[in-house]
């Protein structure tokens, strides 16, 4: 990468707080760039046009992720004085419609959990973890990398609350459901306080258990249950949390801190799924609905 591209994700890391997960993502989309088309903060305008043509294969939601992390860049790349024109308006702007979440029904989530509590009740060590990451996962609405990288400093000894870091390194408070810290200090009884790891979830590395290997264990586990494997991961889980908040009634504002979003209307997404709800409760309670 150029030294330009360098500076930019670590003004990223330092001004933005960007995660890990969104740096890595930033530097293989402008590593891409320039493999096709050479420095972005020397190449002309019509190099900058041939990008739509690389990229017409792709998804729209591809590749309105690639034009955002290079209009991006070539913002710092003026303010920063490296180029004198911004090129973005070469770039394509697909129309993009924000995907619905998949959602899990119950009775879908429930036969997981008593897959995972079966297989618990064998006493070994990895199948006590795996409740405890499923009852988390579930219970608190975490992302992955939320999860995986807790450390064992987060489990407080008289609250039933965790402190989460969340996107951009942003803390939060996340309740953890009484299923959940069941599962958490029967994880904490065989985990063993001399693995030598700061990490709630160690690794034989010394370091905390992978978000790949959360997925796989994940899929393993659906298709142990009966389930399609495909339509199951961490983050299914976690969309399941908010939508099934949402049907019991929880405030859309609550959910909002709940998730750690700093936008609220990412939250908004998860309010189709329970439009039966919404229309019966206007229905019942509007005061028009009382004239039938």
């Amino acid at each position: 990468m150029s030294a330009a591209t360098d500076a930019f994700l670590d003004m990223l890391a330092a001004e933005r707080g960007a995660a890990a997960n969104t740096l890595a993502a930033y530097r293989r989309d402008l590593e891409l760039a320039e493999d096709a088309i050479g420095d972005l903060s020397k190449v002309p305008r019509a190099k900058v046009a041939q990008l739509a043509g690389d990229w017409s294969a792709l998804a729209p939601s591809t590749v309105a992720r690639k034009a955002s992390a290079l209009r991006q860049f070539f913002g710092f790349a003026v303010d920063e004085g490296w180029r004198s024109d911004d090129p973005s308006g070469a770039l394509p702007n697909p129309r993009t419609s924000r995907p619905l979440p998949k959602v899990l029904s119950h009775d879908h989530v429930e036969a997981l959990l008593n897959r995972a509590e079966h297989e618990a009740q064998s006493g070994k060590p990895v199948s006590i973890r795996q409740l405890a990451l499923v009852e988390m996962l579930y219970g608190s609405g975490l992302r992955a990398t939320e999860l995986v990288s807790l450390p064992l400093t987060a489990i407080p000894r008289d609250a039933p609350l965790i402190t989460v870091t969340g996107k951009g390194g942003q803390a939060r408070m996340v309740p953890v459901s009484d299923r959940a810290n069941e599962a958490l200090q029967r994880w904490l009884s065989v985990r063993g306080a001399d693995s030598g790891s700061r990490f709630l979830f160690p690794s034989r590395n010394g370091k905390h258990l992978s978000r790949v290997r959360l997925f796989q264990m994940l899929k393993e586990l659906a298709a142990r249950a009966g389930l399609d494997p495909v339509g199951i991961s961490p983050h299914v889980l976690r969309h399941a949390f908010a939508t099934h908040l949402l049907e019991g009634g929880a405030d859309l504002r609550v959910l909002q801190t709940l998730l750690g979003h700093a936008d609220i209307a990412t939250t908004q997404i998860y309010t189709h799924v329970d439009a039966a709800r919404l229309v019966a409760l206007v229905n019942a309670r509007h005061p028009l609905a009382q004239r039938g």
